[in-house]
């Protein structure tokens, strides 16, 4: 069984900064492909960030330079460092994991951003 939570989230000013978490359990976090994603209200969710299990990143052009996602296999867990924070950035943060045979989903963490 694999359960992923993510941490982090909370209320920020316009040009501020964040680290999200993601813990995953279970012993296949090393191989897995890992993801953070965004929905905001009203809005579809829609993927942020994605780092493979060696370590290659890709990122949505809305965040690139802003955003950087990391992983540290020995802990399980996944980052998602976010600066420059702006108004389009709120939404409830999800992480993911895949695998060729499956994938799974945090309960999200809220990103707040507000004067």
């Amino acid at each position: 069984q694999v359960q992923l939570v993510e941490s982090g989230g909370g209320l920020v000013q316009p040009g501020g900064s964040l680290r999200l978490s993601c813990a995953a359990s279970g012993s296949i976090f090393s191989i897995s492909t890992m993801g953070w994603y965004r929905q905001a209200p009203g809005k579809q969710r829609e993927w942020v960030a994605i780092i493979t299990s060696g370590g290659t990143t890709n990122y949505a052009d809305s965040v690139k330079g802003r955003f950087t996602i990391a992983r540290d296999n020995v802990k399980n867990t996944m980052y998602l460092q976010m600066n420059s924070l702006e108004p389009e950035d709120p939404a409830v943060y999800y992480c993911r994991m895949t695998t060729e045979r499956r994938m799974d989903w945090g309960q999200g963490t809220q990103v707040t951003v507000s004067s």
